[in-house]
């Protein structure tokens, strides 16, 4: 794996991550509007972005579900990294760096991490990663969900993750 940062995305990313997430997700369309609304849905939405060789190559959304709640259930809604980069580590890099921000901004208003929620198709082999980073297990199978059936993963007891706490 070569050199990488892990930041908080900011405005001038949007083009970038726009093109990351088309190239990521080619059944979804929009990508330019769909990043630039939830960019401006922070605290609620956080992105975070990987730069390897001085372009941006990937990034992370993570959501808050249900209202902003002392123990917080947090969504990691998307996730992606150019094809050339991928199945090298740099997803499980954009988790473990990207996840200690999001803790730091919680507890900044007095709240915790209580669980994680991913969902993704059945067919994608990230299932192995959010298990292995997040802990993350299935909980259930919703069929023909979104383009295919879909399984929810949960990982609770997050304070066991080997996810450095930031601060």
């Amino acid at each position: 794996m070569k050199e990488a940062t892990v930041r908080e995305m900011i405005a001038a990313d949007t083009d970038a991550v726009a093109d990351v997430h088309s190239k990521a997700f080619p059944r979804q369309s929009s990508s330019l509007e769909w990043i630039e609304c939830n960019f401006k849905a922070y605290p609620r939405i956080q992105y975070f972005v990987l730069e390897c060789e001085n372009r941006l190559v990937g990034f992370i959304e993570w959501i808050q579900k249900s209202g902003f709640r002392k123990e917080v259930v947090l969504e990691l809604e998307q996730i992606a990294v150019l094809p050339d980069y991928q199945a090298k580590g740099y997803g499980r890099l954009l988790i473990e760096r990207s996840l200690p921000f999001v803790r730091h901004q919680l507890e900044s208003r007095g709240a915790s991490l209580k669980n994680i929620l991913v969902t993704t198709r059945t067919d994608n082999s990230a299932q192995k990663l959010y298990a292995s980073s997040l802990g993350a297990e299935v909980e259930t199978t919703i069929k023909n969900l979104y383009s295919a059936d879909e399984v929810v993963m949960i990982a609770r007891n997050i304070d066991r993750l080997g996810v450095e706490k930031r601060g």
